[in-house]
């Protein structure tokens, strides 16, 4: 890269280029259902006319999304979400799980215009899936170009969303063409839950689509059971099971159950639940992250998010899987400011929360997390984490939960405030200190990449959605 912090990749876009880890509507997209939406950011959340006062922390927070979303609207009206601001090097990318987010988060909202974008939203994913450029099986890949840029190596990328051919603008230059289990689940978890809230038949088909995918490529008969990782570019199995994915699962083939009435997808749903049951560590409370060969449960590192989503997948308020949330909450716990190693935080503030892996809190802070990129901060706070913790915390109510969840989510109002300022979205100012940061300060997950204090669609939408108790997860 350049001199710049590096590219904010997640995990769910590192199979791409072959990693892994453990761990009908659509002409009526086309012919303008998706102009329904408008480009002005500020005056879209509807709380910016002239006299309204200054907009709230979740109204400054949607203001994002929409930014995010109409940076390129002159490239098409069929559109996805920017990921993450410029300043990250991504470019225009648009990751289908950043994307389901979204969808799940304008759905929280409960507002006309929010209906509107979700539903746009959702004919994209819709789009993507019956335009690959390579398949037609049901899939999504990782991510998509959603406007034109030049790459590091000066090569152009001059389409939008939808290239001049008609298919969807696979995220290639960055080797995001595989197909992950989890994105999957969550494509179809924001479409399932589009189909309950309009009604409209298209979005169940495509959420049905995904889970017959799933079921065709990620079943296992492994002794762990289960549904593997997904495929890489080259259409390749990956060996991995993921907690995270098959919590993903109980959710989305529970709600196809429902919606569709079919019996069979809730033995698909048992099959997910059981392995995400063989992952629970009764001695210390938590879940394992997966497994790398179906046999043998990958211990080390420990993430956050197989401690949240189970909870919010499972429902488990007083049962012994509830004891998740306060692990993650204690052990994965950590405060932000000037004076910490590596921190980039300004002098006289501070952030806390959780970061995103055990890994994380013995992270290397005299090694750059990966070449070009800075060096870690052990208390690097993961704000898309720490909102999912909030919400996780007031969905199961114990005593206490209510006020931690406040902090972690005032915590991440103050970052929405103070961080990230001047960055852009397709080279286009943002609204006035709209959008969460992925983190606090630069921090290493453990799995081999880091995450960077840039806007980010999917802390955002997580952010949404705890503000909101919306729990995207149950079924």
């Amino acid at each position: 890269m350049t001199g710049r912090l590096g590219p904010a990749l997640s995990r769910r876009s590192l199979i791409g280029a072959g990693l892994g880890i453990s761990a009908a509507g659509i002409a009526a997209a086309a012919s303008g259902q998706a102009l329904a939406v408008g480009s002005d950011a500020a005056g879209w959340d509807g709380a910016a006319s002239a006299g309204a006062g200054p907009l709230s922390a979740p109204a400054r927070g949607r203001a994002f999304l929409a930014a995010a979303m109409d940076a390129y609207s002159d490239h098409g009206s069929i559109r996805l979400t920017q990921s993450y601001t410029d300043q990250a090097g991504l470019f225009s990318t648009a990751f289908t799980y950043d994307n389901a987010l979204a969808i799940l988060a304008h759905l929280a909202a409960r507002r006309p215009e929010s209906l509107a974008r979700a539903t746009a939203l959702g004919d994209a994913l819709l789009y993507a899936q019956t335009h690959d450029p390579g398949y037609d099986d049901g899939r999504l890949r990782q991510a998509y170009n959603v406007g034109p840029y030049t790459f590091y190596d000066g090569s152009p990328q001059p389409d939008g969303f939808v290239r001049a051919d008609g298919t969807a603008n696979v995220g290639t230059q960055f080797g995001f063409t595989g197909t992950a289990v989890g994105d999957m689940a969550w494509a179809g978890i924001a479409l399932s839950a589009l189909a309950r809230r309009t009604g409209a038949r298209r979005f169940l088909t495509g959420a049905v689509r995904i889970g017959e995918w799933i079921e065709r490529t990620g079943r296992t008969d492994e002794p762990l059971g289960g549904y593997k990782f997904g495929v890489d570019g080259a259409n390749q199995r990956l060996p991995f099971t993921s907690t995270e994915h098959n919590t993903d699962l109980v959710c989305l083939f529970g709600r196809l159950a429902r919606l569709t009435g079919d019996r069979v997808w809730l033995e698909r749903r048992d099959g997910a639940e059981a392995f995400v049951r063989r992952m629970w560590e009764p001695a210390g409370g938590f879940f394992y992250t997966g497994t790398n060969d179906g046999v043998t449960v990958n211990k080390s590192p420990i993430p956050e998010d197989t401690q949240t989503w189970t909870h919010l997948a499972l429902g488990s308020r007083t049962g012994e899987y509830a004891r998740s949330l306060d692990w993650a909450a204690a052990e994965l716990a950590v405060l932000d400011h000037a004076g910490r190693t590596n921190s980039t935080v300004p002098a006289g503030q501070s952030y806390e929360g959780v970061t995103f892996s055990s890994a994380s809190l013995v992270a290397n802070e005299d090694a750059p997390i990966a070449a070009g990129q800075p060096k870690p901060d052990r208390n690097g706070v993961w704000f898309e984490g720490t909102a999912h913790l909030a919400l996780a915390l007031r969905d199961r109510g114990k005593r206490g939960d209510e006020a931690r969840a406040r902090r972690l989510l005032a915590s991440t109002e103050q970052a929405q405030e103070l961080l990230g300022g001047g960055q852009t979205v397709g080279g286009k100012a943002l609204p006035e200190r709209a959008g969460v940061v992925s983190a606090s300060s630069p921090l290493d997950t453990g799995f081999g990449f880091g995450y960077y204090p840039y806007r980010h669609t999917g802390a955002t939408a997580w952010y949404l959605m705890a503000a909101a108790r919306c729990n995207p997860l149950r079924a």
